[in-house]
């Protein structure tokens, strides 16, 4: 009988090489043991090393002095007779005028009394910081009289041959009250104040605009005194306010016209 006929022999398989070939693998290629690993990354922010500075404390709450009630009364008097370019020198230093506020305060010697006061100036060569300064010093008077004292202003100098003799208003100044700081919220009507200061409502910036014999005219200024007569009873009516803004205005409130303020705009 014939054989059936079988399958045939498969090829022999090739001869095994000496190393065998590592499998592929797939994906990402391994790192070997020698590769140092990274550290992982760190989320959200850095944390703060050791060697960090200490944030400085904060500072402390600055607490200011309450303001006295009279402080800015020597402010409010002109410093008459000082040079425009020097009158902001007066403030270099915080000047202290309480034995005026004590004597004008309740016990005082001035107390009650309608008090008339106006500012001027005096040079002195003092130390500063160890240095050498011309420093004006500012003078404050005050005179005790029922009435305004004056409503007339000398214009003088060296250069001048004769004093000129001018009304305040010439020179744009007037007697205005003075309101302390505890009735600044009061009413108009209400007023009643002793105090009147010497003002000047000369608008600084205006000055450039004005002939230079004009403006030496301020320079010259000094108070003069008349003899003392009672004004007429018409002036008892109308008080002056002055709102120091610049330029400054000026009110006048009438009693007789029933508290109209008619504003006075010819600075």
């Amino acid at each position: 009988m014939a054989r059936p006929k079988g399958k045939k022999r498969a090829a022999e398989d090739p001869p095994a090489e000496a190393e065998a070939k590592a499998p592929a693998v797939r994906g990402r290629p391994r790192k070997s043991a020698k590769t140092e690993p990274k550290p992982p990354a760190a989320r959200g922010r850095p944390k703060k090393s050791a060697d960090t500075e200490p944030k400085p404390p904060k500072p402390e709450a600055e607490y200011f002095p309450e303001q006295r009630n009279l402080e800015d009364l020597w402010l409010s008097a002109f410093p008459i007779g000082t040079e425009w370019e020097n009158i902001d020198k007066i403030k270099e230093f915080n000047w202290n005028f309480e034995n005026l506020e004590k004597a004008l305060e309740e016990g005082g010697k001035l107390y009650g009394k309608t008090v008339y006061l106006f500012g001027s100036t005096e040079p002195q060569l003092l130390d500063v910081n160890g240095e050498s300064k011309i420093v004006l010093i500012p003078i404050v008077v005050a005179v005790d009289c029922p009435f305004p004292p004056s409503d007339k202003i000398g214009i003088n100098s060296v250069q001048r041959e004769n004093e000129e003799i001018v009304p305040m208003k010439a020179m744009k100044m007037a007697w205005l009250p003075y309101v302390p700081l505890e009735d600044r919220l009061s009413r108009i009507d209400s007023l009643k104040t002793k105090i009147f200061t010497l003002g000047c409502t000369q608008r600084r910036s205006a000055l450039k605009h004005l002939k230079t014999e004009r403006v030496k005219k301020f320079d010259y200024c000094m108070p003069y005194y008349m003899p003392l007569t009672p004004p007429e009873e018409e002036d008892d009516t109308v008080v002056n306010i002055m709102y120091p803004l610049e330029p400054p205005a000026v009110h006048y409130y009438s009693r007789r016209t029933g508290g109209v303020i008619i504003t006075d705009r010819n600075f």
